[in-house]
């Protein structure tokens, strides 16, 4: 489906708000690769999804077990509040997920495997970016 001029903004706002998170874990993190967001427009911002890809599910682990998660989610939360989106339950709208994970379930199609991220979103999905 098309977006629309407002939501194109919109999206590429987020695009800007969730690169510089990015950026700002890239190397703070370590195996921190990149994430990506989708979300249904017409459910908007409770459909927001954020997954932060890792390479290994270690990485993963020894981010949580650093206490460096909470910090991560608030920072991508701040970014996005720095362009008025307000996202309630970051423990929802926040994944993590590795490049491991997906090559072993879903032989490396992060497509298919981010469709399994949607469940709570209606089904229409507009939007899948890579940052």
């Amino acid at each position: 489906m098309k977006l629309t001029k407002t939501t194109q903004k919109l999206d590429n706002n987020i695009c800007k708000a969730l690169t510089i998170a990015c950026e700002n874990s890239l190397h703070k993190i370590a195996g921190f690769s990149w994430l990506t967001h989708r979300a249904n427009y017409t459910n908007f911002p409770a459909s927001l999804i954020v997954t932060c890809v890792f390479e290994t599910e270690n990485d993963i682990e020894e981010m949580k077990a650093k206490n460096l998660a909470t910090a991560f989610q608030q920072d991508i939360q701040k970014q996005l509040l720095k362009i008025g989106v307000i996202v309630k339950n970051v423990n929802q709208c926040i994944h993590f997920d590795s490049e491991e994970a997906c090559e072993k379930h879903h032989q490396g199609q992060w497509s298919e495997r981010l469709k399994l991220k949607t469940t709570k979103q209606k089904p229409n999905i507009n939007n899948r970016r890579m940052h």
